[in-house]
């Protein structure tokens, strides 16, 4: 796959997809039943087919059941997201993006200093390609 992952996916196709990495693997009928205002049994179906010929999804037969497994790990499929979401709204901006995420809600103690040694980390690692 030299596309990213979760880059080309339309809305429903994104509802989808965040159902089968929610649930891990799932049928047609599970994922019909986790929509919101679903449409019909066969266009599930259809999505979820096409996911598998754009090479999110993958399946594995069960009986007389297709089960569908996502084929990118959701940490890769986050990550591009995100990528995607600092490249269009951000100029590429990782600090604008983060400061953005700061000053919109307020955190708790605890994530202020989980960030604060992800943040060390990344420094860390900085200096250490520099040298």
């Amino acid at each position: 796959m030299d596309r990213e992952p979760g880059s080309d996916l339309g809305k429903r196709e994104r509802q989808i997809m965040e159902i089968v990495y929610r649930l891990g693997r799932a049928t047609v009928s599970e994922v019909l039943a986790e929509l919101a205002d679903p449409p019909s049994y066969s266009s599930v179906r259809a999505m979820l087919r096409y996911l598998e010929a754009k090479g999110h999804v993958r399946h594995e037969e069960a009986g007389p059941r297709f089960v569908y497994l996502p084929t990118a790990r959701k940490q890769d499929v986050r990550r591009s997201a995100l990528a995607n979401v600092v490249r269009t709204f951000f100029d590429g901006s990782t600090s604008t993006a983060m400061a953005a995420l700061l000053e919109s809600a307020p955190l708790s103690r605890d994530d202020y200093e989980r960030l604060s040694l992800l943040l060390e980390k990344a420094c860390a690692r900085e200096e250490e390609a520099e040298s």
